[in-house]
């Protein structure tokens, strides 16, 4: 079983000049110390406008500076938002080939459909359509990285024409791809598209051994009908937050109160609380909820990853059993020198076994696997091939009021001084379209 890092890069109030600096500039250095641990991932969110419980709104960007940062560590998209309004798919396409690029193919392509109010209508998008969105965009976005050129496609939210969008990634025919799951529902369905299932939903191992099962017998089925070009079999399941220290009395000291501040941020901005942006004082809520012992969720399930090297190694073995592939662990927002010290304990002295007995289980469940996935793909529909008589050039015009190629030549020619710079820049339009 793998084990991972999880990051939402939370921002507590109170805030000053360095508040957010700081947490960036923290939370980069735990990826270099969790690759020189030997963590598996990193996986960052993408949320936007949620204060204090997440300020990781460009996880394309956090994670480009930690490839540089790291040699192994695999970086994961915990999940990219694919409604167009959020992101358009040829976008997401040249941004993960990018970062893949620059990281010598280390990405992980995790996918989503976003939730929140804060988000979903923040850019207007109708929640009702969100899946028929994504299913739309994950298509476009892996036939823009895998395919030399994209053919085009037209559809009810995505309408692009046949471009060779550059550049590709180092991974072939692309990196790994993910879908979030906060419902057992969508992890059904991620097994039916052959892609890796993100559980973000803190179930417990006990409670996650049927999700696995289910998973890997639909993969195995005649369901599963891969929406990528290469199957991603695999299940991840968040473990919980942790803080690991020599004793559980010292792990409880150093988590203080913050040991429910992600379940009270979930409840806050996915449950109905009405929040008015920049004003609303999370922290001061969350610690007034603490006093008065409202905040959801269950304390002994939140910490089960709260304690001495032991515990935590035998809290982890039980996930393991589940047969789940991956889990990863929360960084909560505990003092710096704090977290550190943690995850140096934890990389040191629990770590290592997982590690050890991961590569033998993967090469006999790949194995195990290699029939269903070869089936998988030969009831894959085929490529979409591109028109051979597609081509374009010029300068675009309003869609409204086409002017003349020849006012717009004229036009740039009574503005650029320089002659030489002018023919240059204007090659290619006089090449067919004088």
């Amino acid at each position: 079983m793998k084990i991972s890092l999880f990051l939402e890069i939370p921002v507590p109030r109170p805030w000053d000049e360095r508040s957010e600096l700081d947490a960036f500039q923290e939370h980069l250095d735990l990826c270099e110390l969790a690759d020189k641990l030997g963590f598996h991932a990193v996986w960052v969110t993408e949320h936007h406008f949620l204060e204090e419980y997440c300020h990781a709104s460009a996880p394309e960007i956090f994670l480009a500076a930690v490839s540089q940062r790291t040699r192994h560590l695999r970086l994961g998209h915990g999940i990219a938002h694919m409604p167009p309004n959020i992101n358009h798919p040829a976008r997401v396409a040249e941004r993960i080939a990018t970062l893949d690029l620059i990281s010598n193919g280390r990405v992980e392509f995790g996918t989503g459909e976003s939730s929140s109010v804060a988000e979903l209508d923040g850019f207007r998008v109708d929640p009702g359509k969100k899946r028929e969105m994504w299913e739309e965009a994950i298509r476009v976005a892996i036939s823009c990285m895998a395919d030399t050129p994209f053919p085009g496609f037209k559809g009810e939210f995505v309408d692009m024409p046949p471009r060779n969008v550059v550049p590709k990634p180092l991974q072939k025919p692309h990196p790994p791809v993910w879908i979030a799951c906060t419902k057992r529902a969508t992890i059904a369905h991620a097994a039916r598209n052959g892609i890796g299932a993100l559980s973000f939903s803190h179930l417990g191992p006990e409670a996650f051994r049927p999700i696995v099962e289910e998973y890997y017998s639909i993969l195995e089925s005649d369901e599963c009908v891969p929406v990528a070009r290469a199957v991603n079999a695999n299940t991840l399941s968040i473990a919980g937050g942790m803080v690991c220290a020599s004793d559980g009395d010292t792990a409880e000291k150093i988590l203080g109160n913050k040991a429910r501040f992600f379940s009270y941020g979930i409840g806050h901005y996915y449950l109905g609380t009405q929040h008015k942006p920049g004003v609303t004082d999370l922290w001061a809520a969350y610690e007034q909820g603490m006093a008065d012992d409202t905040v959801p969720g269950s304390a002994e399930r939140e910490r089960n990853l709260v304690g001495g090297p032991e515990r935590l190694r035998e809290y982890l073995r039980r996930y393991e059993e589940t047969g789940v592939d991956e889990v990863i662990l929360l960084a909560p927002p505990i003092h710096h020198d704090d977290l550190m010290a943690s995850f140096e304990l934890f990389g040191t002295d629990v770590l290592p076994e997982f590690h050890d007995r991961d590569a033998g289980r993967v090469e006999q469940k790949m194995r195990r696997l290699a029939p269903a996935i070869e089936a998988a793909m030969d009831r894959r529909p085929p490529v979409i091939e591109v028109d051979p008589e597609y081509q374009f050039g010029g300068i675009a015009s309003s869609w409204d009021n086409q002017t003349p190629i020849s006012e717009i030549v004229e036009s740039i020619s009574n503005n650029v001084p320089d002659e030489k710079y002018l023919k240059g820049a204007s090659a290619a339009i006089w090449t067919d379209k004088a």
